[in-house]
């Protein structure tokens, strides 16, 4: 089954987010590699695809996984949780219905 991992920045966090974000892409990555990974990304913090120094507010990753418990499992052992970008993340199932 999908899961939602619906993340939520610190405030200030763009600096621990871009040191954190190889390893966080590296697990991302191995999803993608895996063909669980439905998708991921950002949430700038303005209306642009590249928001400079206002950063972002948070991230959506939908990836399959085993169970809701495996879901948030991975998502505890984010980098970003690391690193304390994150300051509340919710994991949802997730009922892909289109494309």
């Amino acid at each position: 089954m999908f899961y939602a991992i619906i993340s939520q920045d610190r405030e200030d966090s763009l600096t621990a987010r871009l040191q954190a974000r190889p390893d966080h892409l590296s697990r991302l990555e191995q999803l993608r590699d895996q063909g669980r990974l439905l998708l991921a990304g950002p949430h700038p913090s303005i209306d642009s695809e590249d928001p400079g120094p206002a950063g972002f507010s948070g991230s959506l990753v939908v990836a399959e996984f085993a169970s809701l418990e495996a879901a948030q499992s991975w998502a505890e052992d984010d980098p970003y949780i690391h690193a304390g970008v994150y300051q509340q993340v919710t994991v949802k199932p997730f009922k892909r219905v289109l494309p």
